[in-house]
């Protein structure tokens, strides 16, 4: 995910929301915080640590005691001592400030403070308490609390990282921002200690950075957006009078990036759009547009914004769990011996997901793991996310979703964090891949694709499933989010867990036919409105073209440099670039693979090539030194 330009002091002193007008459509009213009368809150998780006391003391005394909004701390408190903070803060505010009870309800216009040694979550509008459990690591209760809120109060939730040591806070306020919350973090100048909101900045997921006097009067001022009137429902259909801005919108962003999001869920867009709205103080629509027109920088943001690339390891344990249990047993009786395991992760965001399936998978084949060849493809639309996947670095606060046992095994320490272990890395590709637009991979054993569905519309669902199906093996599984399913597609997949929403695939007696783009040629070419065909072609002439693209893309982009021989060593056909290894020798041409390697190569190739036609195994040789072109 990219990093956003982070709004300083500037964005403080910008003129509060106009009202002279009663606003038309999805640009004011359609999302938020519901009527004063209803149950509806706006829930503000503030986080903070060493040097947090004068930090929070200063973000009160200029909260208004009147703005609707409910405010909830979690400060790192030494776990054998009674806290005064509820009495400290009590002063510089009319507000009720109360130290968390177990079970206690949730209000508007109340500030409450956690308790010593307790951790903290929020579930069914109310606050629940339990003892702190000792840790493996540094104990991480704010990102633990911001989670939580995310997950109840979606784009309803804010959250503020104020001064403290470590990096806690910024998973969880990541998790806020990709729900549709705003995020704040303290500056470097007014933070006693800036590591906290400093490691806050740099994942990307903050909105604002400034003193805690201005986040408080942006607090107050989002208080009073009319977008805080009124909870968006489920589905409500977007006006007309905003369907031409919507349409706009989508099309300045497929030409920047190449992605369509026409089809994507109608209410998800519309609240990232407003999101970004909130952020930059826009309340019209058109005038965001006429905004987003003038603002490269912006197009980068709001794209960002619509990806929703947050993620965690082991996220929903019990579904790993089946995946031992049922998935794999299976996966290896069926498989036969010399065939590569291979394992497919769409929208593997920064690769969490990715390297979940692949430590599970090790644990599960223990001993015999060295001796299965195994692939793991994570791909994501997003060339930022699959940079950091490729990476593999994460910060310590991973210790909250990987046990002790498995950090000592499958990672390695870095500054700052911790590094997935080489071993694993060798193992998996990752690559930028638009799941709609781009050729599926194939034969894949295991297609783990969680929390993406629930973002598409019903026809691009139906078309990512029947993309799942071309790229599964014949007993292969798919593996979906609890809150997702196949739909209709209950001819292509058999259910094996409904709970976890696990399903093989049904070998049928017709392909199902497989397009690559919802849109046509012309209008690909014109960037006008996306218009779908009725019915994908059906011709068998037609599918064979398309599997034939297929295979031409596939190797063109991931297959390994490849040369099939005869009995006399010579290449019969080759696959992928070849150009590094083989060269057209001086004289008589020959296609003798030993005539045509490289000089590096010769010797080995030889002695492989002998072994191999004498033991009729497979031989391999690794760590051989090429010189390019120039000698290098």
């Amino acid at each position: 995910m990219a990093k956003r330009k982070t709004r300083r002091k500037k964005a403080a002193a910008q003129s509060t929301p106009r009202s002279k007008n009663t606003p038309q459509g999805i640009d004011t009213r359609q999302i938020g915080n519901a009527p004063r009368e209803d149950g509806h809150l706006t829930v503000v998780a503030i986080g903070a640590s060493a040097g947090g006391i004068e930090a929070v003391s200063e973000l009160i005394k200029d909260l208004p005691a009147d703005s609707g909004l409910s405010f909830v701390l979690v400060q790192h408190l030494d776990p054998n001592h009674h806290s005064m903070l509820t009495e400290l803060l009590a002063k510089h505010t009319s507000m009720s400030v109360s130290e968390v009870k177990n079970g206690m309800a949730i209000e508007r216009n109340h500030f409450y403070v956690i308790p010593p040694n307790t951790s903290m979550m929020v579930a069914d509008k109310t606050l629940r308490l339990r003892p702190r459990e000792e840790s493996h690591g540094i104990p991480m209760p704010i990102d633990h609390f911001m989670r939580s809120v995310a997950e109840e109060y979606r784009e309803r939730s804010i959250g503020v990282v104020l001064s403290g040591s470590g990096t806690d806070g910024s998973l969880g306020i990541a998790e806020i921002q990709a729900q549709g919350g705003v995020t704040f973090a303290q500056d470097d100048v007014t933070a006693k200690y800036n590591s906290m909101p400093r490691s806050a900045v740099n994942s990307g997921a903050v909105d604002y950075v400034l003193p805690p006097k201005q986040i408080a009067r942006e607090l107050a001022r989002i208080a009073r957006l009319p977008h805080a009137q009124r909870p968006m429902a489920a589905e409500s259909p977007v006006p007309a009078s905003d369907g031409a801005a919507l349409s706009t919108i989508f099309q300045t962003l497929r030409r920047a990036t190449g992605v369509d999001f026409t089809h994507y869920r109608q209410t998800t867009i519309v609240r990232r759009v407003l999101r970004r709205m909130v952020v930059h103080k826009i309340e019209q629509l058109d005038e965001y547009v006429r905004y987003l027109h003038s603002n490269s920088d912006e197009i980068k943001a709001l794209y960002q914004d619509m990806l929703i690339n947050v993620t965690s390891f082991f996220r929903n344990q019990a579904a790993f769990d089946v995946l031992r249990s049922t998935v794999f047993p299976s996966i290896m009786k069926s498989r036969h011996p010399e065939s590569v395991l291979r394992v497919w992760t769409p929208g593997c965001a920064s690769g969490e997901e990715t390297y979940s399936v692949a430590i599970a998978l090790l644990e599960f084949l223990g001993e015999k793991a060295a001796r299965v060849p195994i692939q793991f493809f994570g791909t994501d639309v997003s060339d930022v996310c699959v940079t950091k996947a490729r990476a593999g670095i994460y910060p310590e606060n991973v210790q909250g979703d990987v046990s002790p046992e498995r950090i000592k095994r499958f990672f390695t320490r870095v500054e700052g964090g911790y590094r997935i272990s080489k071993s694993i890395r060798d193992m998996c590709i990752f690559a930028q891949h638009n799941l709609v637009n781009d050729p599926p991979f194939s034969q894949m054993d295991l297609i783990c694709c969680r929390n993406l569905l629930i973002y598409l519309e019903p026809i691009l669902q139906n078309k990512v499933i029947s993309l799942f199906h071309y790229a599964t093996r014949a007993d292969g599984y798919l593996m979906l989010g609890t809150s997702e399913g196949i739909g209709t597609a209950g001819n292509l997949f058999t259910t094996v867990d409904r709970t976890y929403k696990i399903y093989s695939k049904k070998v049928s007696s017709s392909r199902q036919p497989v397009t690559f783009s919802l849109n046509r040629a012309a209008d690909r070419a014109e960037y006008g409105t996306v218009r779908t065909p009725m019915r994908p072609p059906d011709s068998s002439s037609n599918y064979l073209e398309a599997q034939k693209e297929f295979d031409r893309r596939l190797v063109t982009q991931f297959a390994p440099a490849t040369v099939f021989v005869n009995d006399e060593l010579e290449i019969v056909h080759t696959r992928g670039n070849v150009s590094r290894y083989l060269k057209l020798s001086p004289g008589r041409a020959s296609l003798n693979i030993l005539k045509m390697a490289r000089e590096a190569l010769q010797i080995e190739l030889r002695n492989a090539l002998g072994r191999v036609k004498k033991e009729g195994a497979t031989g391999h040789k690794h760590g051989i030194v090429l010189k390019n072109g120039n000698g290098d």
